[in-house]
């Protein structure tokens, strides 16, 4: 059981493959988060860039943006809000970069299928030819040690998937 402390924010940090449903998740579960530990925004890395007008997508370009992702959110966390980030932030060094520097994480793996992904996505880089997607031209580092770890094979609804999700997160303790 994961314990938080009352004095900072928590970052809930949705992982995945682009068009695994991390930002629909985020959405979904946010008023909820709200009603259980007080202010909370909800924020996509897509929302990010189109603010920014950020561009890179190389490999070293997007690790260094999530570290700049992960600086932003430890900058709201210390002011006591909580941020629902669907990031597809697929790096060894990043997540282990947030387990380090943030009292209050918790991490949600969405896992997918990279073949169903290409073939149901409505992402246009899963259509277009492209070399810059991740799990088709750059490998991923898929989490292994995820707080949550959600199976999306696109069979169950995103209500329902919404639902698990937030049993586990019910089940934080405030210390």
């Amino acid at each position: 059981m994961k314990k938080i402390n009352k004095n900072k924010g928590i970052v809930f940090w949705i992982t995945g493959l682009s068009g695994s449903g991390k930002t629909t998740l985020a959405k979904k579960i946010t008023p909820e988060i709200r009603k259980i530990f007080g202010p909370t925004v909800v924020i996509s890395g897509d929302d990010i860039r189109k603010i920014f007008k950020i561009k890179g997508y190389t490999k070293a370009e997007r690790l260094q943006l999530g570290l700049k992702y992960s600086k932003f959110l430890k900058y709201l966390t210390n002011q006591k809000i909580n941020v629902v980030f669907a990031v597809i932030g697929l790096f060894k060094k990043l997540r282990s970069y947030n387990k380090k520097n943030f009292e209050n994480y918790f991490e949600i793996y969405l896992k997918s299928n990279i073949e169903l992904l290409e073939k149901t996505s409505k992402k246009q880089h899963y259509k277009k030819k492209s070399n810059l997607v991740w799990g088709k031209d750059l490998k991923p580092e898929f989490p292994e040690n995820s707080d949550l770890i959600v199976n999306n094979n696109f069979t169950k609804s995103s209500e329902e998937i919404s639902k698990n999700v937030l049993k586990s997160i019910r089940k934080i303790k405030i210390k």
